[in-house]
């Protein structure tokens, strides 16, 4: 194979031919975006006519528009979000807003990603980095860079508010002070917290501490709640001493699980608001020398990937997060194409999967 050396001028390129003299398409030699400018010297067109090409418009062959589709196609080039928006009031592009990239948002980008497969529609995911603590409002400042120019729509995760304006449409996922303006999807906390409770009532547990999540989210309360009303049903009286803060936050769920094992009559079982503050029990267990389960058993609450992957395998709630954003997905498309949503906040069902890391305590066994 011979190689030519880039020609000059606009849309230089690499020509090459075989030994055998059969020509190859010419490959791009290009640096930067390409530009509208750069395809229509490359085609051999008129800007004109690729602008036909690209928006469709009539006035060209299908000969033409056969050639120019392949030159873009060859050459990459993809018109900006921001002029697509000022052309066609729309960009084909969605948005996923999130705090930060931890393991309950990772799951929701999933299931948005599984619902926009073969629609058309592009995916933005855009982080606001950092603690929640120091940053809540951050809807507000991601929405205004991202609505009207960049995304046609958006998914929220966990927002810490939601009264929020914004130039397109918006679908809460798990917001934390519950159904609102926004439409909404989120799991079944409470119910989902007693399963898991009453798992380890059923299993001969009566001492059974808590490490709860945030008290800010309506999601942490529920859950906490759930947990009260499970031991209260049994008969159980809930000692206040074995409820820790774990914050949904690894260092503040390594402490309160610390303090609950340091003690000297430690609770047989822990029931923790999310699987990370489980993780990190089962790690704080460990540590201390203590069998789980044989010595103490673990439920978390989410069923993120990492739970089957502990040692031991975690029981835990299973909160369907990635149909939480596929769900969500699919109502904020039925908004874009402007048609009305029939129920605009919905609750998914939990469950309990059950694995290797609660078992009845020593005594009942």
């Amino acid at each position: 194979m011979t190689l030519h050396p880039p020609r000059d001028g606009v849309g230089g390129r690499i020509a090459a031919s075989t030994d055998a003299g059969a020509p190859v398409l010419p490959v791009p030699y290009l640096q930067g975006r390409v530009t509208m400018q750069q395809v229509a010297a490359e085609a051999g067109v008129s800007i004109s006519t690729v602008s036909k090409v690209i928006n469709g418009r009539y006035g060209v062959s299908a000969e033409t528009v056969g050639h120019v589709t392949r030159v873009i196609d060859r050459l990459g080039y993809e018109a900006s979000l921001v002029a697509r928006s000022l052309r066609n009031h729309r960009t084909n592009v969605i948005g996923v807003l999130v705090m930060d990239f931890e393991p309950f948002s990772t799951e929701v980008l999933k299931g948005v990603a599984d619902a926009i497969h073969g629609s058309g529609y592009e995916l933005i995911a855009y982080s606001a980095g950092g603690h929640v603590e120091a940053h809540v409002g951050w809807e507000r400042r991601s929405l205004s860079r991202l609505m009207g120019s960049l995304i046609d729509g958006a998914v929220l995760v966990t927002p810490t508010v939601t009264d929020v304006q914004a130039d397109g449409r918006v679908v809460a996922v798990d917001p934390h002070t519950g159904p609102s303006g926004l439409p909404s999807v989120a799991a079944d906390n409470l119910q989902g917290a007693r399963l898991g409770v009453e798992h380890l009532l059923a299993l001969g547990h009566t001492r059974i501490g808590m490490i709860t999540g945030r008290s800010d989210l309506l999601s942490a309360q529920q859950r906490e709640q759930g947990y009260r009303e499970a031991l209260a049903a049994a008969g159980v009286q809930v000692d206040e001493s074995l409820v820790r803060c774990g914050d949904f936050e690894a260092e503040p769920a390594r402490e309160a699980a610390r303090d609950l094992l340091a003690r000297s009559d430690p609770p047989t079982a822990i029931f923790a608001a999310n699987d990370l503050s489980a993780l990190e029990t089962l790690a704080v267990a460990a540590e201390l020398g203590l069998d789980v389960p044989h010595d103490l058993s673990v439920v978390g609450f989410d069923n993120i990937p990492e739970s089957a992957l502990a040692d031991p395998p975690l029981t835990t709630v299973q909160q369907p997060i990635r149909r939480m954003g596929e769900e969500a997905t699919r109502m904020l498309l039925t908004l874009i194409s402007g048609d009305d949503l029939a129920r605009p906040h919905r609750t998914l069902d939990t469950s309990v999967v059950v694995r290797a890391s609660a078992v009845a305590p020593r005594g009942a066994r």
